[in-house]
Formats: C-alpha cells, structure tokens, sequence
C-alpha cells in the first residue's frame, strides 16, 4: 500500500506482487534511456504544512450530507478482484452490491479504474502490454485501448473533468523515483512531468494523484524518504493543476496512504491516515482545516486493528457516500473487500458478501 523507493524493489516480480497486493507503490523502470521529453517542474525539499495540526479522534457524527451536484447520481463501483491464479480484472456493481459485471478478461492485470466525470469511460492500469500503462475503455468495458506506451511502470490515472487529459503517478523514462504525470486523454501525447524528487532524498516520491471537480487543482501523496520500509513524512499535498503551488495540506506523524479523493463540491478531500496494518478514513477542507476520522480504530486501540484497516476511500458522485477497501489480513483473513459508508462515517456496509481480494474503488456518475 505504501511507496517504496527503487533501492527497495528487486525488479519486475516484485512489481507485480507490490501490484497484487493493493495497486501501490513505485517499481524498478525498464525503460531506455532516451524517453519521452519532459517539462519537469521541481517541488521544493520542504513547504510550510496547514495551520492547523492533525489530530486523532473518535470516529465523527457529522450530519449526513445532502447532495452536493445538482442532476448527477451514484452509478456503479468499479474495482479488480484477484482471481485464484492472482490476477487482477476490473468488475463493477450497483451501489446496493447487486448486479455485477466484469469489464476486463484475460490473463493479464487490470485494475487501478477511474471513471471519467460524465460516466461513459473508465481510465485504468493493465500490463497487458508488457509493463504497466494507461488504457481507457467504454464504461462496459468495450474499446479498450492503451493510451500511454512509456515502458516504464504508471499507475492510478484520474480523467481531467473536461476529458482530455489523464493524471498518473509512476516511474518513466531515467526518473528513479515515482512522480505525477499528465498526457492527453485521447493519444498519450504531450506527456508533462508535474513533480519532481530530483535533487531529493532517494525514497522521495509523488504519488496518487487526483483532479479536483473544476480541474484547476490536484491532490497527491508526498514522501521525503523511505527509510527502514517505512515512509518519511508522508501527507496529502494540493497543487495547480500545471504543477505550480505546491504545498502541503495534512501534517502529523501518521503515513497518509492511497488514495486522496475530492468531495463533489471541491471543498474537503477524504484520504487514509494511520499506520499500516490500522489505517483508517479521513476528511479535511481544503485549506488544511478540520481533519475528521470517518473510520479506523483509535490510536490509543491495540494493532493491529481488529476492525480492518482502511484505505483506498473514493467520494460518491451526488456527496453523500465514500467507497472504500478494508484489509483485514493482519488480523489473519485474507479477504480485502470495498466498503460503503455515509459520508459522516456511518452506515458502513460491504459492497458483496464471500472472502474477496479487490483494489481501490473508482465510482460512476451518471448525470441527469
């Protein structure tokens, strides 16, 4: 689930497994040198974190929200599910966990969607090209088609609001390190680096990325190392959606992990904080206000937490619910289901009964 630096990978296999486990983390790239141009602009070494600390707390009772898009509705929750043999392929199912249908076939992975914000498409990450690129298809799962041909590794893509461009995070080209990227939706041209680990510590890395609902702005996760297989001061961070203005959104000593996501109406992002095996849901406004625990167990509660560890949250497209995955094999199942909760925290409900190993949800709007 966490971004690992290259020294700390042993190439192709292990990208794999960091795959199979929770669609995380960087990888050793396989690309020669001589990759796609580049406009790389460099985040400094450190930015002034939010005003405001993070804080530890008990789940929080805030009142239900109320729909915060005018005519759009929850459609389907896309996720993979890995299959006995270990291979991801992307499913989708009703917000009630009724009528499933799979999108992708094959013996090849395919997971880490992302639905575009009118519905019709999904972005999503497959090596069924050899390494993992950017393919997009139609929302059942027709007309699927590799976007980007980097060589390298990239992952978790988000679609620009106006659809044309896609966001990712991954190693490309002579970059060691993991970092966002963007390139046009329609052919994978015009790929722009948007962070940078140059002149960094070694296990610095950009990851995660995704836009905000005006599409002037994006949210990622921010390391300064990885030392000792753990992260160094790992938080949410807010950008420009050209790579200007980067800043730091979240503080405190807890790991911020995958993946943060924009409520409808742009004013908070939901994201995991906590330690590996007990990680739990959070909020937080914008400009680095009022973190919220929406689930998880307490600092204070014995770890691993008994309850699941959770990460992974995306915000439904009408406000008012968060899908998220809950890992419990530190407690000694091995089953990773996605969740659905209020988007107060309660009301929290697996998507489909039965042990289960899926990745992170993406959620459909369909728009009135």
């Amino acid at each position: 689930m966490r971004s690992q630096p290259l020294p700390k990978l042993g190439g192709a296999l292990v990208c794999v497994l960091l795959v199979a486990a929770a669609c995380g983390g960087t990888a050793t790239p396989t690309r020669t040198p001589g990759a796609l141009a580049t406009t790389a602009p460099t985040a400094a070494a450190s930015v002034a974190a939010a005003t405001t600390p993070a804080v530890t707390a008990a789940p929080t009772a805030a009142p239900t929200l109320a729909a915060t898009v005018d005519g759009v509705t929850n459609g389907r929750i896309a996720y993979g599910v890995r299959s006995a043999g270990g291979i991801f392929n992307i499913f989708a199912r009703q917000p009630d966990g009724t009528d499933e249908i799979q999108l992708t076939t094959g013996s090849k992975n395919s997971l880490c969607a992302a639905y575009s914000p009118d519905g019709n498409m999904l972005a999503y990450c497959s090596d069924a090209s050899g390494n993992f690129e950017i393919w997009t298809m139609h929302a059942d799962g027709s007309a699927q088609t590799q976007v980007t041909d980097l060589g390298g590794r990239v992952l978790f893509p988000d679609i620009s609001p106006d659809g044309k461009r896609i966001v990712f995070a991954g190693v490309v080209g002579q970059d060691a390190n993991t970092d966002v990227y963007v390139v046009d939706a329609a052919d994978g041209g015009h790929l722009t680096a948007l962070t940078s680990c140059k002149d960094l510590a070694g296990g610095c890395a950009n990851d995660y990325p995704s836009w905000s609902p005006d599409g002037k702005h994006i949210v990622f996760v921010h390391q300064d190392d990885y030392i000792a297989d753990q992260p160094v001061n790992e938080q949410i961070w807010l950008m420009n959606a050209d790579g200007t203005g980067k800043h730091a959104l979240t503080t405190g000593a807890d790991p911020k992990d995958q993946l943060p996501s924009w409520s409808p109406d742009g004013k908070h992002v939901v994201y995991a904080a906590g330690v590996g095996v007990s990680e739990g849901i959070w909020t937080i406004a914008i400009d680095g206000t009022k973190p919220t625990q929406l689930s998880g167990c307490l600092s204070t509660e014995p770890k691993p937490c008994a309850a699941g560890s959770d990460f992974g949250p995306v915000w439904s497209p009408d406000g008012t619910r968060i899908a998220f995955l809950r890992y419990f094999g530190e407690v000694g199942l091995n089953d990773r289901p996605v969740y659905v909760m209020n988007a107060d925290g309660s009301g929290q409900q697996r998507l489909a009964e039965g042990t289960i190993l899926q990745s992170v949800p993406a959620w459909q709007a369909l728009r009135g």
